[in-house]
């Protein structure tokens, strides 16, 4: 079926029906605005993102399901680096003329799965015709409580730098795609449907470990590089510490191409945190899956990476920046 055949609000009127109610949501999808009920005593986040056909990603290798779950995960990761529960989404489309209905169900199922996965609702949104590439805007809100919430600039000088997971295993798999090679599962799931660490993010924050905290998106040199920026202070990060997948390590690339990925690749959709040396007993209690790759320093010393044999040197924030790509 044609969207023309169905109109817009033909298209609104089939996501509420699909919407199921949920606590909180007192006007969903369907009147001017939303209305919600927050949880007394809790701060709101509020965070959007867009995605942009052939920047972000090819139709050509998008499933619509997998694309709508993508939408969902990549803007919740927002609300997990600052330890807070995501709660509602926004959803705006701009839409070529050859998506077809049947296109937009899978989408529309996609995002809503992904949503009741992280305990989030759709409440609102907006949808218009594109003369171009598929445009999928993504608002999407939180809350915290005021005693858990983890900004970027508490990290001090002496904390500890941890990751969660491994890191460039969708840079990885973009490569692969790039040069016409099929993706094993793994390497699929982490670049076509990404978890965010929202269970990571609140056991973290409720138990009071990071100083601060961080999604890696842009790659990890480069969200480390606005950490630091917002902190005021400088970093030694590890390269032989840094966790990379068993997919990376069998990759058929060289070594500083493989660490070059871990690096600066994006879309890892990790935690990256700092830990005040006190807490870090309570921590390694808590037995999770993050790995320490550096420590803090004073800002003057700036970012600086150890190499195999030892040696401190300089590192650029490097990553995807979207002003800056040739």
């Amino acid at each position: 079926m044609k969207l023309s055949d169905l109109g817009e609000f033909g298209f609104i009127e089939r996501i509420r029906q699909a919407v199921a109610k949920a606590p909180g949501v007192m006007v969903g999808i369907g009147d001017d605005c939303a209305v919600l009920e927050l949880p007394p005593g809790e701060r709101l986040l509020t965070s959007t993102d867009l995605l942009i056909e052939d920047v972000h990603f090819r139709r050509a290798w998008a499933d619509m399901h997998l694309l709508g779950r993508k939408s969902v995960s990549v803007n919740v990761s927002d609300i997990a680096a600052m330890g807070g529960t995501p709660r509602h989404l926004y959803l705006g489309l701009g839409i070529p003329t050859d998506l077809t209905v049947e296109d937009l169900d899978a989408f529309v199922a996609g995002f809503l799965a992904a949503c009741a996965d992280y305990g989030a609702t759709l409440v609102g949104g907006d949808t218009c015709r594109s003369p171009g590439p598929l445009l999928i805007s993504v608002t999407v809100e939180g809350t915290v409580s005021a005693d858990e919430l983890v900004c970027r600039s508490g990290a001090r000088p002496g904390d500890a730098l941890y990751v969660s997971g491994t890191l460039g295993d969708s840079a990885l798999a973009l490569r692969q795609l790039l040069a016409g090679e099929s993706l094993e599962p793994e390497l699929a799931r982490r670049h076509h449907d990404p978890r965010a660490r929202v269970e990571l993010g609140r056991i973290l924050a409720s138990a009071h470990i990071p100083s601060a905290m961080i999604d890696v998106s842009d790659g990890l040199l480069a969200d480390l590089g606005h950490l630091l920026e917002s902190s005021a202070v400088g970093a030694e990060i590890d390269q032989t510490a840094l966790p990379l997948s068993a997919p990376l390590r069998a990759a058929w690339i060289d070594d500083p191409e493989r660490i070059e990925l871990a690096l600066s690749g994006g879309e890892d959709y990790e935690l990256l945190f700092t830990v005040p040396p006190e807490r870090e007993p309570a921590l390694a209690a808590l037995a999770l899956s993050v790995t320490r790759i550096g420590t803090i320093v004073e800002g003057s010393a700036g970012l600086l990476m150890k190499n195999r044999s030892g040696d401190l040197r300089p590192a650029a924030p490097a990553g995807y920046n979207h002003f800056r790509q040739g």
